[in-house]
């Protein structure tokens, strides 16, 4: 890592997801001297956290610093107050990483010049390290830059490189927004079961272990979704007559595609 007690890496705002990737890094064994957290109104839990592990806090970035990588993890909202405030503590070589939502490359190069930009879409799941991250690296973005920032991801989960940034608002669609996909399926299913006949609770717990159980099923096997369904899949059986529902005309596929639209527009929106 290029990043130094000297030329520390910034972390401007740590809430739950600077705060899981923050986690992240100090797991893979960064030095905390070479770190400086960001955040004017840190919770009780980070100010526990980066005093456990002797991480620097301050308000605002210091007099003085330049930064060698800035991670930007603020809501987009107050990014036009965020990052004047940075301007001070940006070199022309260091490396802004964004994982802003809806905010391009181009609102980091107007506010800092022509630095090197690399704009992720992580998801929430990389607060138990098991997240997936889209990268996109502006032309300016060195080889070792992609090593650093691709390392740095791993350490909350996999991490994917985008050739066009407009591909993030479909990835958000996708990946960003998917675990509440997800979630609602095990809602849905709770609820399909409570009115079948099951206990409120008891249907709530079978949904829940279903889905988590399945989804480990699924990262931990090399056969495909497909292949998976396939397999729980017997002709004529329970399943299959389930399925006859959920992959008909007016089934999930199309629920899906309308929704991933429906996202996919609404980050092109945000992003203006």
């Amino acid at each position: 890592m290029r990043f130094s007690a000297e030329r520390p890496f910034l972390i401007v705002g740590a809430g739950k997801m600077g705060g899981a990737m923050l986690a992240g890094w100090m797991s893979r064994g960064i030095d905390p001297a070479s770190l400086l957290v960001i955040d004017p109104n840190p919770s009780d839990s980070l100010k526990v956290f980066l005093g456990e592990h002797g991480i620097a806090h301050a308000p605002a970035a210091p007099a003085g610093v330049q930064a060698a990588l800035v991670l930007i993890a603020v809501k987009p909202q107050i990014m036009a107050t965020v990052l004047p405030s940075l301007r001070p503590a940006v070199a022309p070589d260091t490396l802004i990483l964004s994982v802003a939502a809806g905010t391009p490359v181009s609102t980091f190069e107007a506010a800092f010049g022509p630095v090197p930009v690399v704009r992720a879409m992580p998801n929430t799941p990389a607060m138990v390290g098991r997240g997936i991250t889209a990268l996109y690296p502006t032309p300016s973005v060195t080889a070792a830059d992609r090593d650093m920032v691709g390392a740095l991801l791993s350490a909350v989960g996999a991490v994917e490189w985008l050739t066009f940034e407009d591909q993030i608002d479909l990835v958000t669609a996708v990946s960003g927004s998917g675990p509440a996909y997800v979630f609602l399926l095990a809602e849905c299913l709770a609820e399909a079961g409570r009115k079948a006949g099951l206990p409120a609770e008891l249907a709530a717990r079978l949904a829940e272990a279903t889905v988590t159980g399945a989804g480990e099923l699924m990262f931990q096997s090399e056969d495909t979704p497909t292949v998976l369904r396939q397999n729980v899949t017997s002709p004529n059986g329970t399943t299959a007559a389930a399925l006859s529902v959920l992959m008909g005309e007016d089934g999930l596929q199309p629920l899906m595609d309308a929704a991933v639209a429906s996202a996919a527009n609404r980050a092109r929106e945000l992003a203006g």
